[in-house]
C-alpha cells in the first residue's frame, strides 16, 4: 500500500468520525435562548472532541509525510490509531451528558490515554520502518509534547474519580499545547521557512 492510499482512508475515517461528532448534538427543546442552556456542556465537549480530532488529523497528516514507507505493521498500527479515535463521539456524547459525573469522564480520558499511545505506537512503527537515519526520529526528538499530553491523560484518570472539572481541565490543557502544528516536523518539511 502507497502512503496516499493510507492517507486516503484514514482522511475518510477523520471525516466520518467528525460528521458522527456532530450528529451527537441535539436540537433544543424550545425556540428561545433559554432553550440552549441545558446544550452547554454537550457543546462544549463537541467543541474539545472537534479540537482533538482536528490536532490528530493534522499530525498524522505531518507524520505521513515523513514516512518513507509503508509496511504492514504500519497499517496495522494506524488501525488501531482509527479504532481509539472512533470512540471519540461515543465518548463525547456522554460526557456532555454528564459533565460532573465521574465515569463518563474517566471513560473519555481513557479512551484519549489510549489514542496517545495508539499515536506513539504508530510513530514508533515509521521510525523502525524508515531505520536508523529516519526523518521522522530527527524531526520528533525527544517528543516532549508527547510524553507530557500522555502524562495529562494519564492523570486525568484518577482525576476524575475525585474531580471531574479538573480531567477536563487536563483535557484542554493538552488541546492548547498541539493546537498549534506541529513545528518540529513542519521545519523538516520545509527547511527553508
Amino acid at each position: 500500500m502507497t502512503k496516499g492510499r493510507l492517507e486516503a482512508f484514514s482522511d475518510g475515517v477523520f471525516a466520518i468520525l467528525i460528521t458522527i461528532l456532530v450528529l451527537e448534538l441535539k436540537l433544543p427543546k424550545g425556540s428561545d435562548l433559554p432553550a440552549l442552556r441545558p446544550l452547554i456542556p454537550v457543546f462544549l465537549s463537541y467543541v474539545l472532541s472537534f479540537v482533538f480530532l482536528g490536532i490528530y488529523w493534522n499530525n498524522h497528516h505531518h507524520l505521513l509525510q515523513l514516512a518513507g514507507r509503508i509496511n504492514g505493521s504500519i497499517l496495522w498500527a494506524n488501525l488501531h490509531l482509527m479504532f481509539w479515535l472512533s470512540l471519540i463521539p461515543f465518548v463525547t456524547g456522554w460526557m456532555g451528558e454528564h459533565p460532573t459525573a465521574p465515569l463518563p469522564t474517566a471513560v473519555y480520558a481513557v479512551v484519549m490515554v489510549m489514542a496517545a499511545v495508539a499515536y506513539t505506537l504508530l510513530q514508533n512503527h515509521i521510525v523502525r520502518a524508515d531505520g536508523e537515519h529516519s526523518q521522522l526520529k530527527q524531526a520528533v526528538g525527544q517528543d516532549r509534547k508527547g510524553k507530557l499530553s500522555l502524562l495529562l491523560y494519564v492523570a486525568s484518570v484518577p482525576l476524575s474519580f475525585a474531580r471531574p472539572f479538573l480531567a477536563q481541565i487536563c483535557f484542554v490543557i493538552v488541546a492548547l499545547i498541539w493546537l498549534v502544528p506541529d513545528r518540529r516536523i513542519e521545519r523538516h518539511l520545509h527547511p527553508s521557512r
